[in-house]
């Protein structure tokens, strides 16, 4: 695995907990004083609770990072939250990202990550892991050269490695993106043979000439 930031970086939880709060209570003001007080009572709440919870990961955090930042205000999460989203961008000036997804439990992250490293330098296949270590879902983007005419067998062997990390660990084989046409080749594996065949069932049931998304699998 090749991390994108040495750092573990938070933005401070006084900005996307709080923004989110006050944005459901915006739709409560209208009722009345009592409810402005709520939402004000609220705000105030979720803030501080917010807060709370960022300083706990920053401590857990400060002795097994090179850096951890957090943010004081918007401009400074803002920022924090740009170097995310650049982070697809970025890899795709390396070559051709192929973005997958797995999941394991939070007490296998680390593990998950060491074994992702391992898996990239044993078949010299660049893995790039990033994104959600709070529900333990990985994105373990492989980065390919984007000049080959399909996936050269080391991707394909380094993938297989990888989703078979996860079912190992505990974890599934998606934890946002689904099944689509890469992990078709592995989904029995996390089912096992009875459900795997009962889901093929239910979609012959519903689409019994296969016109529906034709060749994905759910």
């Amino acid at each position: 695995m090749r991390s994108l930031s040495r750092g573990a970086r938070i933005g401070s939880a006084q900005q996307i907990p709080y923004g989110l709060e006050r944005g459901r209570d915006r739709r409560r003001v209208r009722s009345g004083a009592g409810q402005r007080a709520h939402r004000d009572r609220g705000d105030r709440g979720a803030a501080g609770g917010a807060a709370a919870e960022a300083a706990a990961v920053a401590r857990l955090l400060a002795p097994l990072a090179t850096t951890v930042e957090t943010a004081a205000d918007p401009a400074e999460a803002d920022a924090l939250l740009a170097a995310r989203r650049l982070a697809l961008p970025a890899l795709e000036r390396l070559g051709r990202p192929l973005i997958e997804d797995i999941a394991v439990p939070r007490s296998r992250l680390a593990e998950a990550a060491r074994e992702i490293r391992a898996i990239s330098a044993r078949h010299d296949v660049p893995v790039f892991t990033i994104a959600h270590a709070a529900d333990g879902n990985l994105h373990p983007i492989i980065v390919v050269d984007p000049s080959l005419p399909g996936l050269p067998d080391a991707a394909w062997e380094a993938a297989g490695e990888i989703f078979a990390l996860a079912l190992r660990l505990g974890g599934t084989l998606t934890g946002e993106h689904g099944v689509g046409i890469l992990k078709r080749l592995w989904v029995a594996d996390e089912l096992g043979p009875t459900a795997h065949a009962l889901q093929r069932r239910l979609k012959e049931a519903f689409d019994p000439h296969g016109i529906l998304n034709p060749g994905k699998s759910l």
